[in-house]
């Protein structure tokens, strides 16, 4: 099917989500939040620190490691107009770790808010480091329609991710509508982040503790990661009115070959912690796909939005996961770097490597909803509804869900 023809209806995927149900802090204890399970069409409810009982033996959840940076840095203008600006991610250079890394100078693909006070010249922050004042100016090299290529130039001797650390504030959700506070620089950040990238967090992992697990470690359950860098377009709503239509954001991810392997040891008892790791692991099969085809997973072209429709049937995850092991495995590959634009929706999508998914709630006429659409059918609807009617606390702060079609 050309994407020309396809068609998704977004008011099919809308629903009634009162303010009040949104979680605008988190609960005290990670763990202690509700846990929804719906397996086969029933329905019941516990506790996500119960989250191993309701697991199938030899279940392994892989997590998004990524890291939440404070890429929300407020500055002025000579004028004292507040400028804010919004780091998406890196321009030059265009790699996070490199870019993290510099120092001095740096560009970055920004959304700026208050735009219209700043047609030109720099805005500036005045800090103390070292015992000495220093200065962090930024100016816009290129604008765009929504996002613009802005240069920071500072004078401290730090790298551009300790200047985030030092002068940035963490970017919640615009939906939770309040500033950024103390316990978000913690909380708004799975326990498990390493890698610095994202400007929202992988919210299905917030539930998790290390004690939590550790005993499910010790019940048997496995963990894996993998690495995708959480973009602001995860927030952006479908405006279209035909979903198909909504062109996807693009997200880097890293993939291990040892996560490969040990995904292929594991098959059939994936359980994908987030849609962001459901993302990911989707896309491996596109990058095998290309090497069956031509001999190599060309992981500079991003995966497409549609790209993974187009793979045969009988093409599964478990083959898929082969060829992109042996394809490593030959070339010395320790790691694979790539990007996404895959948009999984209810038109025919077949999952290929996940087959469960520990995921939160999610906001109306979203791609995540379409998501979770693909994956249960239209019994999104019910399962949202018994959400509703029974407290759970939706969105990136809110309870869990445990969605599992055998």
């Amino acid at each position: 099917m050309q994407p020309a023809d396809r068609h998704i209806d977004i008011n099919d995927y809308n629903y009634d989500l009162p303010n009040e149900r949104i979680a605008k802090f988190p609960l005290e204890e990670r763990s202690e939040s509700k846990l929804l399970v719906y397996h086969n069409g029933s329905i019941t409810e516990s506790r996500f620190s119960c989250v191993a009982d309701h697991l199938p033996e030899g279940a392994m959840l892989v997590f998004n490691n990524t890291r939440v940076v404070r890429a929300r840095i407020v500055m002025h203008k000579p004028s004292g107009a507040r400028i804010e600006v919004f780091c998406l991610e890196p321009h030059r250079p265009a790699d996070y770790e490199r870019a993290f890394a510099m120092r001095g100078e740096s560009e970055w693909s920004c959304v700026v808010g208050n735009l219209k006070k700043w047609k030109e010249g720099e805005v500036v922050i005045n800090f103390e480091h070292g015992g000495a004042e220093q200065t962090l100016t930024a100016e816009i090299v290129e604008r765009g329609t929504r996002e613009h290529i802005v240069r920071f130039r500072w004078s401290a001797d730090l790298s551009f991710g300790e200047l985030l650390e030092l002068l940035g504030r963490i970017p919640i959700p615009p939906y939770l509508n309040r500033d950024s506070e103390e316990l978000d620089n913690t909380r708004y950040q799975t326990v498990y982040a390493k890698y610095e990238g994202s400007v929202a967090a992988p919210t299905a992992g917030l539930h998790f503790t290390p004690e939590l697990i550790e005993s499910m470690r010790g019940r048997g359950v496995d963990f894996e990661e993998v690495t995708l860098h959480v973009g602001a377009g995860t927030f952006l709503p479908v405006k279209e009115e035909n979903a198909a239509h909504h062109p996807m954001h693009t997200e880097h991810f890293v993939i291990r070959r040892s996560t490969v392997e040990r995904l292929k040891a594991s098959y059939g008892r994936i359980v994908s912690v987030g849609t962001t790791s459901v993302r990911t692991l989707e896309s491996l099969s596109a990058l095998a796909w290309r090497i069956k085809c031509s001999g190599t997973p060309d992981a500079e072209r991003t995966v497409g939005q549609w790209e993974l429709y187009d793979l045969p049937h009988e093409f599964t995850g478990d083959v898929a996961l082969e060829v992109l092991l042996d394809y490593m495995t030959r070339n010395g590959l320790e790691e694979l770097k790539a990007s996404t634009q895959i948009m999984i929706t209810p038109l025919g999508y077949r999952f290929r490597i996940v087959k469960y998914i520990i995921t939160n709630f999610h906001q109306p006429k979203s791609t995540l909803l379409l998501l979770v659409s693909a994956y249960v059918g239209d019994e999104w609807r019910r399962i949202y509804d018994y959400a509703l009617q029974n407290n759970f606390r939706f969105l990136s702060y809110g309870d869990s869900s445990l969605l599992k079609v055998d």
